[in-house]
């Protein structure tokens, strides 16, 4: 897979993102919700905005830490505010690969490892994937938007199920 195909996948599902937010009013998108421990529509779509804006901002200094995310609270609160950074990722996604440090804290030990622009985005568009599917049971409870087919679902069982279906 090259880079197109994968910017086209991270695109994919940032505009499926988009696609569900636009329907929400502003108490659905920060309505706290107990399925999802007391957590907000807004705050997982913050919190996938700003994983990729750790990337695309790792990108220019080769070095990634997703732990150093700005938490801009206006991203979880503001549906438009949210539109507009997510056009701005789709704007960026298409790189060349280039080798990348990942740097994390685990048990106060500063830890990195070696990676790629790639890798990284592919890792984006699977923790999108994961955010959307905890967003797809906020959604099924307020049972008023529409949801696509695959909507949080991995393109893995997408193509499982494709295959069990022929």
């Amino acid at each position: 897979m090259n880079n197109n195909s994968l910017s086209a996948e991270a695109r994919e599902v940032l505009m499926q993102l988009v696609g569900c937010i636009d329907q929400l009013n502003f108490d659905e998108y920060t309505k706290k919700i107990n399925l999802l421990s007391n957590s907000t529509i807004g705050e997982h779509t913050r919190h996938i905005i700003e994983v990729f804006e750790q990337l695309l901002s790792g990108y220019e200094t080769e070095n990634i830490n997703y732990d150093n995310r700005k938490r801009d609270i206006r991203i979880q609160q503001n549906i438009d505010f949210a539109t507009e950074r997510i056009a701005n990722i789709i704007q960026q996604l298409e790189r060349k690969d280039k080798q990348l440090l990942l740097t994390t804290v685990y048990n106060n030990q500063k830890i990195s490892i070696d990676s790629t622009y790639y890798r990284e985005l592919i890792y984006n568009i699977e923790h999108c994937i994961h955010h959307q599917a905890i967003i797809k049971i906020a959604l099924l409870h307020f049972g008023n938007t529409e949801i696509a087919e695959n909507f949080g679902v991995a393109k893995s069982t997408i193509e499982y199920r494709k295959q069990c279906a022929q």
